[in-house]
């Protein structure tokens, strides 16, 4: 018998839109070069694997390339894996014991909210190349432990910018946040991120980006809930609840496949 996989598209309702993840559902711990070469295979910006252990699930989280601390687009896809195949009870809270320590989600009807970590961003002086590696003016830089975040003036100057990936790479930070006010009523703010150090040259949805932009708009907006959107080519819909030191992403998921590893 071989190891069950899904595909999940999270941070949407709608299949080929959002952020895929797979889901590698295990009776118990993988060697974790097996795990990598699965993360290659695949080729996704994540592939999450998870096993049972005391009142919950081991998860871990791998990109083509790297392990990474955390990650919110395939905490989301597990639970809502857990749910759909019934490893959980719908009312049943989904707990996980990561690298960052322990994350839940929860069904909300057709959305799941995840508790995260609050990552506050601190205002970091931009390395020489990265307003050349975005192509755009810096408005605001900060830095927080995993990666850098940029804001730009506009929706517009965001949702045209180019970046240079090579440039990128160089930078010691797991990724770049960009984010600027949304143009639209419907959403508070909207943001890109790229990760090329990581192996993803932009991903579609990050959950995790969320932890340090729910601070940064609290600030400026003074408001603790927000609606954000993603604008990648695929985009996404983030709900965000800033409360303490703890961040709810709310989103939804979809599966596109289910198969098993031989």
């Amino acid at each position: 018998m071989g190891k069950t996989l899904i595909q999940v598209d999270a941070f949407t309702n709608k299949r080929f839109s959002g952020n895929p993840a797979a889901v590698c559902v295990l009776n118990e711990p993988a060697d974790e070069k097996w795990m990598q070469n699965v993360a290659a295979e695949m080729n996704l910006s994540e592939t999450a694997f998870l096993y049972p252990q005391e009142e919950g699930y081991n998860l871990r989280w791998f990109t083509p390339a790297v392990e990474v601390d955390l990650c919110g687009h395939a905490t989301l896809a597990s639970a809502h894996v857990l749910w759909e195949l019934q490893y959980l009870d719908a009312g049943t809270q989904a707990k996980f014991y990561t690298r960052s320590g322990l994350l839940t989600a929860e069904r909300q009807g057709n959305w799941i909210e995840l508790n995260f970590p609050k990552n506050s961003p601190e205002p970091a002086s931009a390395p020489g190349l990265l307003e050349q590696a975005l192509g755009v003016e810096l408005k605001y830089v900060g830095k927080n432990k995993f990666d850098y975040l940029v804001e730009v003036d506009s929706e517009e100057a965001l949702r045209q910018m180019q970046p240079d990936f090579v440039l990128l790479k160089t930078l010691p930070v797991r990724g770049i946040i960009v984010t600027c006010v949304s143009a639209s009523h419907e959403y508070d703010f909207v943001s890109r991120f790229f990760a090329p150090a990581a192996g993803i040259n932009e991903d579609p949805v990050t959950g995790s980006a969320h932890c340090c932009l729910a601070p940064f708009w609290s600030q400026r907006l003074h408001k603790n809930e927000f609606v954000a959107y993603q604008a990648s080519a695929r985009g996404g819909v983030v709900r965000v609840r800033l409360a303490g030191e703890r961040v709810y992403l709310g989103g939804q998921a979809v599966t596109v496949l289910r198969g098993e590893l031989t």
